[in-house]
């Protein structure tokens, strides 16, 4: 495995390809974002010459590719990171709500958690936001689709997530704004 600032690469060889597959800085949720294959360095030229088959790329390992991406030292720091970050978001969700119940501020607050929490591949996104929230599973779910409804968050038909509004970026902007 190689890392730098922007994200890391493993590595692996299938035959006379060296195959490079890179993911982004950040908490690992799928495949690579990239795959290179190259010939490598001692590879016999009979086989450079009849090109990538189909079967190198069958015996491409991702889920193992995977299962190292995510047990790295480093990306491991930031899902931990990028959690600590979730609650403590979700619980100022939940301050929101009990000042001053189901507002803008709460709303653009939820989805923004909801959002992110999605973008990490969280498997269970609403029983944790009900949990940092204090509120039942289903009491979230309704104000998830308010927020919805009142133009905070996108759908994105049949998955969790969506993408934040500029209503609620709006809202967020002014937030942050008003803690400076």
């Amino acid at each position: 495995m190689r890392a730098d600032e922007s994200g890391f690469e493993i590595t692996q060889q299938q035959g006379a390809w060296v195959v490079r597959m890179w993911w982004p800085t950040g908490p690992v949720t799928g495949g690579p974002q990239r795959i290179t294959v190259e010939q490598a360095e001692d590879a016999p030229a009979r086989d450079v010459a009849r090109g990538i088959s189909t079967t190198v790329l069958r015996r491409l390992d991702i889920a193992a590719a995977l299962n190292l991406a995510k047990k790295a030292p480093e990306m491991q720091r930031t899902l931990e990171d990028v959690t600590q970050q979730l609650e403590t978001t979700g619980e100022t969700a939940g301050r929101l709500l009990a000042e001053e119940g189901v507002s803008e501020r709460y709303l653009a607050t939820l989805a923004f958690t909801y959002k992110a929490m999605a973008d990490i591949g969280a498997p269970a996104p609403v029983p944790w936001l009900a949990r940092l929230i204090g509120r039942r599973p289903e009491t979230v779910k309704d104000h998830l689709k308010r927020a919805r409804r009142e133009g905070y968050l996108s759908t994105l038909a049949g998955k969790a997530g969506g993408e934040l509004t500029d209503k609620s970026q709006a809202v967020l902007d002014a937030m942050s704004g008003a803690e400076s």
